[in-house]
């Protein structure tokens, strides 16, 4: 039986990727990862404000005792509150790939282009096999254009691909007025690959304290739909490779998104909440499903259940709705 895939342009053991998250931040992790089934690993991200504030920090104490204040330098959070800082990120890489023969994928976040093209060129350096840029970028301006916020990601992946040879991945939001579009557009900037969903993590108020607080919700298998969906829509419309995120937790959560069209199925949640280990377990019911169900390979089932062969993808999405709706009376009627 083959597990093995294609992603990033690596041959990969099996669809198992581990997404960004503190996990990685373990050396030891990162080889109990590689242990326990996982054909490759995404790095935790090093975030652009972390990038900046060193930055800050080194011109407060070249400038010391002239007219320059720091002020600015209270606005960002502690070092060790982001994680390692973009030194120790580098070597943290170069650590990784020592400790496993998997390939590593370094993580950018940011939301322009600015000074951390810069850390594109040191990150591939240090010996990542890939990067993901997660261009996490919220508009609130509601002047601005949507055409000028498109162009933000296009900019950012055409200048991150002008700083490196290394493969790049693009880790996106689905909140565009034509996802479709957006994902070709980055397609034709250069993508290797689309990541699809970053979920814009949603804060909450604390009434007692009166203030606003950061709120981390884990995904659940049903937050794999969105992602599931866009990915049949894309499959075979696009040159670069597709990866699922988000709502991976079972191994037949990993066939639904092969059968959609998916090149990796990148799973975190499910590590946090049950262990390292569980990338074994959902590895053994991927090949139980495809055991019983006789399929020899990932490349067999791969796309079949996608939109491929429709000519018109959004008179499937609205026959799908209509029967979704349809149905759910039926049922309730009864």
């Amino acid at each position: 039986m083959d597990l093995s895939t294609k992603y990033l342009g690596f041959n990969l053991k099996s669809p198992l990727v581990v997404s960004a998250s503190p996990l990685s931040d373990d050396i030891d992790n990162i080889k109990r990862m590689e242990e326990h089934g996982a054909s490759a690993i995404v790095l935790y991200s090093l975030f652009e404000e972390q990038i900046n504030a060193e930055e800050a920090e080194l011109h407060y104490h070249t400038t010391e005792g002239t007219d320059s204040f720091a002020e600015a330098l209270s606005y960002f959070p502690e070092a060790d509150e982001y994680h390692l800082g973009p030194h120790a990120y580098l070597n943290h890489i170069t650590a990784a790939k020592k400790a496993v023969d998997i390939p590593i994928i370094a993580s950018l976040n940011g939301y322009s282009e600015g000074g951390w093209l810069e850390y594109a060129k040191l990150i591939e350096q240090a010996g990542a096999d890939a990067l993901e840029l997660n261009i996490y970028y919220i508009a609130t301006d509601p002047m601005r254009e949507g055409t000028e916020v498109e162009k933000v990601y296009v900019d950012i992946v055409t200048a991150v691909k002008k700083q490196v040879s290394i493969p790049v991945a693009v880790k996106l939001s689905p909140f565009f007025s034509n996802m479709a579009n957006m994902a070709k557009k980055l397609d034709d900037a250069g993508a290797d690959a689309l990541v699809l969903f970053n979920r814009y993590y949603q804060p909450d108020i604390d009434l007692n304290k009166l203030e606003v607080i950061p709120n981390v919700l884990l995904s659940r298998s049903y937050s794999l739909r969105l992602p599931m969906r866009w990915i049949a829509i894309l499959h075979s419309h696009l040159q670069c490779d597709l990866a699922s995120t988000s709502g991976i937790h079972t191994g037949q959560d990993v066939i639904k998104m092969m059968m959609v069209g998916a090149n990796v199925s990148m799973l975190n949640s499910v590590l946090l909440r049950q262990g390292i280990p569980m990338l074994g377990v959902i590895e053994k019911q991927v090949r139980d499903w495809m055991e019983e169900n006789e399929y020899e390979s990932i490349d067999q089932m791969r796309g079949s259940m996608s939109q491929k062969n429709v000519e018109d993808p959004s008179a499937y999405e609205r026959a799908q709705y209509m029967k979704a709706i349809t149905y759910y009376k039926i049922e309730n009627h009864h």
